[in-house]
């Protein structure tokens, strides 16, 4: 895992925003070898939240992606009842901030279907294996079509093994 994503991922961690990591990063932490341009969350998008999550990126110079002007990160409690997504380029990384996951839902039910794994020394929440592969197959995307076949091959080696521990 890349330092930059690691440091994104600290900060977030810190500053006690409510997330769990889904997509090509999560494939990534399951033995993918799929390489990922950017951190997928799913979070939730209470204005308490994206506060945190604001907080959380200050001085990483946080710029909407998606924007003609790539406009800067400046949520007040008002704003951020107007999003659904943010797509954010940092200084250290893109942070894609979902607030639904095609196949799971919204945050809350990707927390519930989720683990806790660590990553150098931090406490991560990640979709668990059958959520995200269910993930990759709702959305149906060629790209995927790759990462599904590595993740049920590892689906299916950790079956083998949970069966030889019993």
């Amino acid at each position: 895992m890349t330092g930059n994503f690691t440091d994104l991922l600290k900060r977030l961690v810190k500053a006690e925003v409510d997330f769990v990591i889904v997509g090509g990063f999560a494939g990534v932490a399951y033995g993918c070898t799929y390489l990922t341009q950017d951190i997928d969350i799913c979070c939730d998008f209470s204005p308490a939240n994206l506060m945190r999550l604001q907080k959380a990126t200050a001085g990483l110079h946080p710029v909407h992606r998606m924007t003609p002007r790539r406009q800067k990160l400046e949520l007040t409690e008002e704003k951020c009842s107007q999003f659904k997504n943010l797509y954010l380029d940092t200084d250290i990384g893109q942070l894609d901030c979902l607030g639904f996951i095609s196949g799971i839902g919204d945050y809350r039910s990707a927390k519930k279907v989720s683990r806790i794994i660590d990553v150098e020394g931090i406490k991560l929440r990640i979709l668990n294996l059958d959520a995200l592969i269910e993930s990759k197959k709702a959305m149906n995307r060629p790209r995927d079509q790759q990462v599904i076949s590595q993740l049920e091959a590892i689906k299916k080696i950790k079956n083998k093994k949970d069966c030889g521990k019993r």
